[in-house]
């Protein structure tokens, strides 16, 4: 094979790719939907809050009423000398927009049961929140009958409620507190960016090849280069395209996340400081133009939030980053060549179904494994699944972030560069005959033929 005829066809098949318009419209479309998932629910908290409610109560029972106390979400209002009946009969001119009838006490039971009517179905908040203080009342009246001194005291002392913190222990011994939440996330969210990576363009690749050989193009192409540099070409072509859309989403998105960080600010788009602080755990925001290193100092050592940062600080980004290129490309590679092998061996797209079958397997099993990984990812099969080429691409990857030994890293990377070899030799000799093959649906008796043939 030539380099520089290889050179050629990379250079080819990435420029054509870059300037059709589909590639420019996911390369700005993702990062903005990338970014709508991560502002939507900081602004979904900041609407989605239903006006005042005017709630009539009929509190046959007399306990529950004192324990409805008004707030944003319900103004609760004493009907109890109303029939219900006529409440209802009234329910326009009294203004009201729901109706809560409390039963009388029910001697066997020590329980109340609870009707509300309104003329719209009744939001989710307002029928918990009236369940709860109903549950409330209920259980304290339950406590009552026993007339045991300090019984509610005794109760409340005996209730537990366990903090746990989990601390990691370096090579000299010192402890740093982490958060296995936050490695979690990182896991799935790396397990499922390499899986739709590797998916999505290996599939471009066979596309490609088929598209290729449909129009005969190919025919004109193979009298100028050998079927393997085409091929080779096409695969790393196709690549750069990838790691170029990577790289545009990861900047748009960030820039697109900072700048409506910097312009609304999630303290004021949040409201109260107890929601923000819950956005700054989910997305490490800054809240009150504080950033996170202030925020690590302000954080008790302890504190969920400081687990948190200090879990976020002490991660390896460098080496996640990393490895993520190294089994994206090497991951890729082993796909793309099988992929391209297909292609070859097909006319169109209908007759892929049979032969892409045992590929795509794998890649779905290594996703399944990922996806609980984070559970136990030093269990035999996350650890195998970590190891065998066809599917460590995607487990390592979730397994990264919870600290994997050097020599497995080598390990699993040595095998998967061998198994790219292997079946990148493999895929060479059956793209080479298939490419130029015409009118018969090719089986994988006529694939093993191919691959005797000298």
């Amino acid at each position: 094979m030539k380099i520089k005829n290889i050179g050629v066809i990379i250079s080819r098949e990435y420029l054509t790719r870059v300037k059709k318009k589909s590639f420019l419209l996911t390369t700005f479309l993702v990062p903005v939907l990338f970014a709508a998932m991560c502002i939507l629910p900081s602004v979904i908290m900041f609407f989605a809050k239903d006006s005042q409610k005017q709630v009539a109560v009929v509190d046959q029972s007399g306990i529950v009423l004192s324990y409805l106390e008004d707030n944003d979400e319900a103004d609760y209002v004493d009907y109890s000398a109303e029939h219900p009946d006529s409440v209802k009969a009234h329910f326009d001119d009294l203004a009201l927009d729901v109706l809560v009838v409390i039963s009388p006490l029910d001697s066997l039971s020590r329980s109340v049961s609870v009707i509300a009517y309104s003329p719209k179905p009744l939001g989710v908040g307002l029928k918990e929140a009236i369940k709860s203080r109903t549950d409330d009342a209920v259980e304290e009246y339950r406590v009552a009958q026993y007339d045991i001194a300090d019984l509610k005291q005794i109760m409340a002392d005996i209730k537990s409620d366990v903090d746990m913190s989990t601390y990691t222990l370096d090579e000299s011994g010192e402890e740093k507190i982490t958060s296995s939440e936050v490695y979690m996330i990182i896991s799935m969210i790396l397990s499922m960016i390499i899986y739709m990576f590797i998916a999505m363009f290996t599939g471009m690749v066979m596309q490609s090849v088929i598209e290729e050989k449909s129009s005969r193009v190919v025919e004109v192409l193979v009298s100028s280069v050998k079927a393997t540099e085409l091929m080779f070409g096409k695969i790393i072509g196709v690549a750069c395209v990838a790691l170029t859309q990577f790289f545009l989403w990861i900047m748009l998105t960030a820039v697109l996340v900072g700048g409506f960080s910097a312009f609304v600010g999630f303290d004021s788009l949040m409201g109260d400081p107890a929601s923000a602080g819950q956005m700054m755990e989910m997305a490490g925001a800054s809240i009150g133009g504080v950033d996170a290193a202030e925020m690590m100092e302000i954080a008790d050592d302890d504190s969920e939030l400081g687990a948190v940062l200090s879990t976020l600080r002490d991660i390896k980004w460098g080496q996640m980053i990393l490895a993520f290129v190294i089994y994206f490309a090497l991951g890729y590679l082993l796909y793309a060549s099988l992929f391209a092998a297909i292609g070859s061996a097909v006319e169109n797209e209908a007759d892929t179904n049979q032969l892409q079958m045992p590929v795509t397997i794998p890649l779905l099993i290594a996703f399944f494994i990922s996806l609980y990984a984070f559970n136990a990812p030093d269990s035999p099969i996350v650890f195998w699944g970590s190891m065998i080429p066809f599917t460590s691409p995607i487990v390592m990857l979730s397994r990264i972030p919870f600290g994997v030994p050097m020599w497995e890293l080598v390990l699993s990377v040595a095998l998967l560069a061998f198994t790219f070899v292997a079946c990148a030799w493999v895929s060479a000799k059956i793209y080479k005959i298939g490419i130029l093959m015409y009118g018969k649906k090719t089986t994988f008796k006529d694939l093993w033929k191919w691959l005797k043939q000298k």
